[in-house]
């Protein structure tokens, strides 16, 4: 069976009713929703039981240790290893985005985010690809920067990174910039006056350039060269 005919399985975890409603009826006739949470002990025990593909998880919810969101993607990490959370907040805070890209986010997006642009975040985060609201890049870069010192990307510091820019052409470089800011591909086309399927073919251009496998290795790549 061609695996796009399964709906990608989605969880809504917010504390406030009405919202989680809205959110649910806007992702209905698009996605397969198998569970909502309002608290972090009732979020851990239900993404345990539906191990659903995608949460959305709001970064402040009540219970347990007081952690919020980034304590219901840790605790959950063990009971359904392969969930990809975005998290999908009304703050905008340095210290609510770094608290959730730490604990393992794939994406984070505020409250006045489009239901289309939401459905297209779900989408790409569940493609492997991160995504994060353009204003936030500063902080999602900061976040990145600290998480992968010393990590895959900290290797044996040859003096290449020019080289691999070299690399890219002018458009691919700039369609690169942006994508590693946060932005969709939607706003990349608007912002550089292209395509949506013209982004793509850049953005598919620079992975392969780069060596890289999606977008969240890419932003990475482009904030240990401080080149965004």
């Amino acid at each position: 069976m061609n695996e796009q005919e399964q709906p990608i399985r989605i969880a809504v975890v917010d504390d406030h009713e009405m919202f989680r409603a809205g959110v649910i009826a806007t992702l209905q006739p698009h996605f397969n929703i198998v569970g909502q949470a309002p608290d972090v002990e009732g979020s851990v025990a239900m993404i345990a039981q539906t191990k659903p593909d995608v949460v959305l998880l709001d970064v402040h919810v009540p219970g347990g240790e007081g952690g919020g969101g980034a304590e219901i993607l840790t605790r959950s990490r063990a009971y359904s290893p392969n969930t990809v959370f975005l998290a999908l907040s009304v703050s905008d805070s340095p210290q609510d985005v770094g608290s959730v890209i730490r604990a393992g986010a794939q994406g984070y997006v505020t409250k006045t985010i489009s239901g289309d642009d939401l459905i297209s975040s779900i989408k790409q985060v569940h493609e492997g690809y991160a995504v994060f609201s353009p204003k936030l890049a500063g902080f999602v870069l900061s976040a990145f920067q600290g998480a992968s010192s010393g990590g895959a990307f900290g290797d044996d510091g040859g003096p290449i990174h020019d080289d691999e820019l070299d690399r890219l052409s002018n458009r691919e470089q700039e369609v690169m910039r942006l994508i590693a800011r946060g932005y969709t591909y939607k706003e990349v086309a608007a912002e550089l006056f292209i395509s949506i399927k013209t982004v793509e073919t850049h953005v598919s251009s620079v992975l392969r350039k780069l060596q890289l496998s999606n977008r969240t290795e890419l932003t990475r790549w482009a904030a240990d060269r401080r080149i965004v």
